[in-house]
């Protein structure tokens, strides 16, 4: 079974720990909803930017954290 996390990151692609922990998902959309929930608290805590992955393979990203207005 396939196994979805987040990495976080600053601008400069550099992975920072999350101020939120999160947790392994089972689903994409499990993991999109958590950080649905989440990004506001990440960002507070230092991330800029995350990326997503199935297992190894990175799915997208990176996706900022910032609103188009902080952008």
């Amino acid at each position: 079974m396939a196994t979805w996390t987040w990495r976080f990151e600053k601008t400069d692609n550099a992975e920072v720990a999350p101020a939120v922990e999160p947790e392994e998902f089972t689903t994409q959309g499990d993991a999109e909803s958590w950080l649905g929930e989440h990004w506001k608290a990440l960002l507070a805590g230092g991330a800029d930017q995350v990326r997503l992955f199935e297992d190894a393979t990175e799915i997208y990203g990176p996706m900022s954290l910032k609103s188009a207005e902080e952008a």
